[in-house]
């Protein structure tokens, strides 16, 4: 890595707040800025402020309609429809002023990636993959992931990958982009069948004259991390292959986990650090522009720091060892915030997140999923399912 990697926070990314016992609490990005700086992560790195998305900027994915519903919401007074209002996404004062400063904080690391000022950049406050054109949904306004990709492309890119590893599907980015051939977004997740919001089937794979730009891995409840890794290096690197993106965008969810109140995969902090890891060496690899986002994750206080200052050293190149121990002040900070809260004494969960490669003929529910999605995407993309080689 050559150039400095831009990293987008500023504080005011906490006034997108659903209010109340709301799982998406704002708390999980102070903790990890607060976690990330007492380990010396983000020593000597110049971070950068976020600029608030334009009503034009928000409108590449959203319609006018949407955004004038969102502005009008906290002083409405009535049921304004869009997705507005319920119990997953609550109508909250100046939403539409937070939304945008999300959006403009995934915006600011595009540009910085864009312009040559930096290869890498990083917006762990981003990653509101669930919103729709018209519509909020899954705690999401507006999807500040889409609004990058589609800004992007307007600036000098092409071919664009776009790789979800949340435990939801990553169907907002996936709406957006469905019949456009130049981005690839590929999600893994849990399984339609198990989880909101019910999509994300390998037979998904693309509108007409797209078809093989979307990938979607169904992973069976209780999946941990050697299995999980298995599908990912299975589908993902060979795709990354094909397609040679000139940026990757990540969404880094880290509702994966065991803990995670909302959902049922089975990975460790362990297990997210190791996806990271994999991540970077796709973008090595293919010496590709890398702008990573945050996502989804509601165990707040014992996985989201963690998990997150993992994938901020993974980006800055300065990985940490699994085995330190967490910061006294950090620990004292949390324990202020739920005194009852049991937490983790070190950056590991003391899983070892080894897999065993694919092999073609595994006949679990996780060597299923691997089969049904290269067999519903690799041949669009010359390659054979069958093969492992592949």
């Amino acid at each position: 890595m050559g150039k400095p990697v831009t990293v987008v926070w500023d504080r005011s990314f906490l006034g997108y707040d659903l209010g109340g016992d709301h799982p998406l609490n704002p708390v999980r990005l102070d903790l990890t800025v607060r976690l990330a700086t007492g380990l010396g992560v983000l020593d000597g790195v110049d971070v950068v402020s976020p600029v608030t998305a334009t009503d034009d900027e928000i409108e590449l994915v959203h319609r006018p309609g949407y955004l004038s519903a969102v502005q009008a919401a906290p002083t409405a007074g009535w049921d304004v429809g869009h997705g507005l209002g319920t119990a997953d996404n609550p109508v909250f004062d100046h939403m539409h002023e937070a939304s945008a400063l999300v959006v403009g904080g995934s915006l600011t690391a595009a540009r910085a990636i864009a312009s040559g000022e930096a290869d890498r950049a990083v917006n762990i406050a981003g990653g509101l993959h669930h919103a729709m054109p018209d519509h909020a949904a899954g705690f999401c306004v507006y999807n500040d992931c889409s609004v990058a990709i589609a800004w992007l492309l307007r600036n000098g890119f092409d071919r664009i990958a776009y790789v979800d590893v949340d435990v939801h599907h990553g169907d907002g980015v996936q709406t957006a982009f469905w019949d456009d051939p130049r981005v690839l977004t590929v999600s893994l997740h849990q399984n339609p069948m198990s989880l909101w919001p019910g999509t994300g089937w390998a037979r998904e794979v693309g509108g007409e004259g797209a078809e093989g730009t979307a990938v979607n891995v169904a992973l069976p409840p209780g999946t941990k991390d050697g299995a999980w890794l298995r599908a990912f290096h299975a589908t993902v690197p060979a795709l990354i292959n094909a397609f040679q993106p000139q940026v990757i965008v990540t969404q880094c969810g880290a509702d994966t986990h065991k803990e995670d109140p909302l959902a049922d995969l089975h990975l460790s902090v362990d297990g997210h650090r190791a996806i990271y890891l994999a991540l970077r060496e796709l973008v090595t690899r293919h010496d590709a522009k890398w702008l990573a986002l945050g996502g989804g994750g509601y165990e707040l206080l014992r996985v989201v720091p963690r998990s997150w200052t993992h994938l901020l050293a993974t980006v800055l190149d300065r990985d940490l060892d699994p085995d330190l121990p967490l910061p006294a002040d950090w620990v004292a900070h949390a324990t202020r915030i739920a005194p009852n809260w049991p937490l983790p004494a070190s950056m590991t969960d003391g899983c070892d997140p080894v897999h065993q490669p694919w092999g073609g003929d595994g006949d679990d529910a996780v060597d299923k999923a691997i089969r049904d999605t290269r067999r519903a995407v690799f041949p669009l993309h010359g390659l054979d399912p069958d093969d492992p080689r592949d």
